[in-house]
């Protein structure tokens, strides 16, 4: 059983940056394809980042050019580097892994609170 748990949360104002981490158990991680999601209240659990075992990545409309995943393979870690924050971008951030477009093969952990305000 994998186990992710997320960190790096936190309350940010407008324009500031974040850096979430996500480690994962298990020897599946260099196998898999690695995603951040986030559920605002209110709304579904959306895709907003993914990278696959090789390192490609592809991003939701709304955070291109703000946000970066990327993964260290030698610490069964993923990281997102959120910049640019919007009020908007408040939700819940969890991560997830799979062999997919959208990696969500494994349970869901707490997750992370991200606050954008000021």
């Amino acid at each position: 059983q994998v186990q992710l748990v997320e960190s790096g949360g936190g309350l940010v104002q407008p324009g500031g940056s974040l850096r979430l981490s996500c480690a994962a158990s298990g020897s599946i991680f260099r196998s898999a394809a690695m995603g951040w999601y986030r559920r605002a209240p209110g709304n579904q659990r959306e895709l907003v980042a993914a990278i696959t075992s090789g390192g490609s990545t592809n991003y939701a409309d709304s955070v291109k050019g703000r946000f970066t995943i990327s993964r260290d393979n030698a610490k069964n870690t993923v990281y997102l580097q959120m910049n640019s924050l919007k009020p908007e971008d408040t939700a819940v951030y969890y991560c997830n892994y799979g062999w997919s477009r959208e990696p969500n093969f494994g349970s869901w952990g707490q997750g992370t609170q991200v606050t954008v305000s000021s």
